[in-house]
């Protein structure tokens, strides 16, 4: 009769997990390298070009050294994400071989790190001891339940590298042309720079907006300091290249 109400206990867990859906965004690492392209690629060509507008250079020449700063981010951001993924996953695999080393050579170290794993969790001695020797009589699952609980480590997608590279890259492209648009419609520089500010300030407020909404920060607050954040570094450049130029 126990068994049987424990059947069933388990039968409405199942369904109750069934018709419960939990709202997570799960693409975490899409939305960090979206962030981190659009964010510079609207923040460094905004600053060039209004650092090139204080210098009264055309505006073809701004487009052109745009251009050719927004090519080379990107495949200079483009670079890094791979590596940086690249990196993860050798690291990764390293730990991998020594824990998998490690269950073979001292299995009973390695399920007394089990034990107090599940321990600060609040699982109780005469509770860890079967689910212990169950992972025991499993490698596999052993091996993955130390990488996740112990290292805290996932194992990575083997195409999260090439992902990211092209992820970061096309993002920073699709940010950096952003500043550079009215440059290709307004022949004077010192016309077009103002049209570039307000183009991109908006742009950095509206990708403030979203980068807040889809990663659970204030959405406001986070347009406020994207923007801000882009308004000093094209002030600074803008600043400096005026500075330079009085000097000469």
């Amino acid at each position: 009769m126990g068994q049987e109400n424990g059947y069933g206990d388990l039968e409405k867990q199942m369904l109750v997990l069934h018709d419960h859906e939990e709202k997570h965004f799960m693409s975490s690492e899409i939305v960090r390298d979206v962030i981190l392209g659009v964010s510079d690629g609207l923040t460094v060509p905004f600053a060039l070009a209004a650092g090139l507008s204080g210098a009264d250079v055309s505006s073809s020449i701004i487009l052109i050294a745009g251009i050719a700063e927004v090519a080379a981010g990107a495949i200079s951001m483009g670079l890094g994400g791979y590596l940086a993924a690249k990196s993860e996953e050798d690291h990764y695999k390293k730990e991998l071989k020594r824990e998998q080393d490690e269950i073979i050579a001292v299995p009973d170290i390695e399920a007394a790190e089990v034990a107090e794993i599940l321990s600060q969790y609040g699982v109780e001695a005469h509770e860890y001891g079967p689910v212990v020797n169950a992972l025991r009589r499993n490698p596999q699952a052993w091996l993955d339940f130390m990488m996740k609980f112990e290292l805290g480590l996932d194992k990575p997608d083997p195409m999260r590298a090439l992902q990211s590279a092209m992820t970061i890259a096309f993002s920073y492209v699709c940010g950096g042309l952003v500043p550079l648009l009215p440059y290709m419609f307004i022949p004077i520089a010192t016309k077009a720079v103002l049209a570039s500010v307000v183009v991109t300030i908006v742009a950095l407020l509206i990708f403030g907006f979203a980068k807040g909404h889809f990663t659970g920060t204030q959405p406001f607050k986070s347009a406020f300091q994207t923007a801000l954040i882009g308004a000093i570094a094209s002030a600074a450049a803008y600043s400096i290249a005026k500075l330079f130029q009085s000097y000469h």
